[in-house]
C-alpha cells in the first residue's frame, strides 16, 4: 500500500501568478482543496515534503490546517515546462471508506524465457487505472513474466490485483508480451546508372524573333 502521510498546510488568502511565485520562493507550493459539497479552500504546503511524498507513491494525504484535518486525494499536479518545479496541486476531499479511481505504475518482475528464445519484451502499459479504497491505494501493480514465452502475452484480465482493487483499464489490453525480433531486410544493390542519352537543345520560351523573321518590316 502507498505511503500515507500527514502534511501541515497554511491557509492562502491571495491568488495570482505573482503571489504564487512569492510562495514558491519561500519553499511553498500553492494548492486548492475541493469536493464533498464543501467550499473550495486555497492552501499552501511545503514543496520539499510534498515532492518526497509523491516520489514515495503517496496518493492520499492528511492535510492539517490548524486543528482541522481532512483526507485529500491528489487529483492534478502542475509542473513547469521542464517537469522539475512543482507549480500547483489540486486536492479532492475523500473519506477513509470511499472508493477512488487512481493510476498506479505497472512493475515488471522476473525474466521472460521467451527472450532466450530470440524474442523481445514489450510493455505497452506502464500505468494502470484502478478503483480502490482511498486508504488502500497500492504502490504499484506487479507483473511476473517468469513464465512468459515467445509470442505470449499477459493481459489486464490476467493481473493478480491486491484485495479490493479493481482494474478500470480494458481487460483485453496487453500489459506485456514477448514478440519475435524484427529482422530488417538487406538493402538491394544499387542499379548501375544508365547512360544519359543526348537530347536536343530545349526551345527557349519567349525568345525574341530575329529581325528577318519579324512581320511588317519594310
Amino acid at each position: 500500500m502507498a505511503e500515507f502521510v500527514e502534511m501541515v498546510t497554511q491557509p492562502r488568502d491571495t491568488s495570482g501568478s505573482q503571489k504564487a511565485r512569492q510562495l514558491r520562493r519561500k519553499g511553498l507550493v500553492p494548492a486548492v482543496v475541493y469536493g464533498h459539497k464543501k467550499a473550495t479552500v486555497s492552501i499552501s504546503l511545503p514543496t520539499e515534503e510534498l515532492e518526497k511524498a509523491i516520489r514515495h507513491g503517496a496518493r492520499v494525504l492528511d492535510l492539517r490546517t490548524g486543528n482541522d484535518v481532512q483526507k485529500a486525494l491528489i487529483k492534478e499536479i502542475q509542473w513547469d515546462h521542464l517537469g522539475k518545479e512543482l507549480l500547483h496541486v489540486d486536492f479532492a476531499r475523500v473519506a477513509a471508506d470511499e472508493r477512488v479511481v487512481v493510476t498506479v505504475p505497472v512493475e515488471v518482475k522476473g525474466v521472460a524465457p521467451g527472450i532466450a528464445a530470440g524474442g523481445v519484451l514489450d510493455q505497452p502499459i506502464h500505468v494502470l487505472s484502478v478503483e480502490c479504497l482511498a486508504i488502500a491505494v497500492p504502490d504499484s501493480i506487479r507483473v511476473n513474466v517468469g513464465e512468459l514465452q515467445l509470442d505470449a502475452a499477459i493481459y489486464v484480465r490476467d493481473l493478480m490485483l491486491p484485495p479490493g482493487v479493481k482494474a478500470m483499464t480494458d481487460p483485453d489490453a496487453i500489459v506485456v508480451h514477448v514478440t519475435a525480433k524484427q529482422i530488417e531486410p538487406e538493402a538491394a544493390p544499387a542499379a548501375a546508372a544508365a547512360p544519359v542519352a543526348e537530347t536536343a537543345e530545349p526551345e527557349v520560351i519567349g525568345r525574341k524573333a530575329a529581325p528577318e523573321e519579324e512581320e511588317g518590316e519594310k
